[in-house]
């Protein structure tokens, strides 16, 4: 589990295709790697990726075909600036909310308005996601957590303030990037509560079963 809190920004250093599914290098000189071990996972612009290699100021994870057909990565190249962060440990503090490294679609940012030192956003969603956006809601993009502040059918705004666009990829976003969306998963586990079948009940009381226990004649 992550928080959406990114910790560093890393630059990919090599993007190896094999068939459908690629093999990536991250080089990531600001992100402390000392307690990162082989296995363990690291959210990359919000997929979480298992470490497969390690070094001290990088770390390699293969991608699957899935991963790449449902995110962004399909479209990465070297040099592409992403965001980073390290699995949430138990002890730590919950800075964003509740993210899992589970992409679920991509969306497009469509328009940039400078508003002092903060900048506004304008996403446009799949319409599968748009049920599950809400305004003043949690979202990640690219691995951040952030604020919906107003939804327009599947499009969505946000307004990013100056130290988010200074530590996260955000200020390179201009209207036409694709980034990765990952819907607030308490949203998902209660549409799945509330469209559930209710389970048939067993037993339960009739005229038969009162009858049967000699309570009716």
């Amino acid at each position: 589990m992550f928080t959406g809190i990114v910790e560093a920004m890393g630059v990919v250093a090599e993007l190896r295709r094999q068939g459908n599914e690629s093999v990536i290098r991250i080089h990531c000189p600001a992100l402390d790697l000392s307690d990162v071990k082989l296995g363990d996972s690291i959210a990359t612009n919000g997929v979480c990726l298992t470490v497969t290699e390690l070094g001290s100021d990088y770390y390699c994870a293969h991608v699957s075909g899935e991963t790449i057909q449902r995110t962004g990565f399909a479209h990465y190249a070297k040099g592409q600036k992403v965001n980073l962060e390290k699995a949430l440990l138990a002890t730590g503090r919950l800075g964003g909310h509740m993210v899992s490294g589970h992409v679920d679609d991509v969306g497009t940012i469509t328009q940039r308005t400078v508003m002092g030192q903060s900048i506004e956003l304008w996403v446009d969603a799949p319409a599968g996601l748009a049920r599950y956006i809400a305004e003043k809601g949690s979202i990640t993009v690219d691995g951040i957590s952030l604020t919906v502040n107003e939804v327009d059918e599947s499009r969505f705004k946000l307004t990013l303030v100056p130290h988010t666009l200074q530590e996260t990829t955000l200020n390179d976003w201009r209207p036409g990037r694709r980034v990765n969306l990952e819907v607030d998963i308490i949203a998902r586990y209660l549409e799945r509560l509330l469209n559930a079948a209710p389970e048939p009940q067993q037993g339960g009381l009739t005229l038969a079963t009162l009858a049967a226990s000699g309570f009716m004649k």
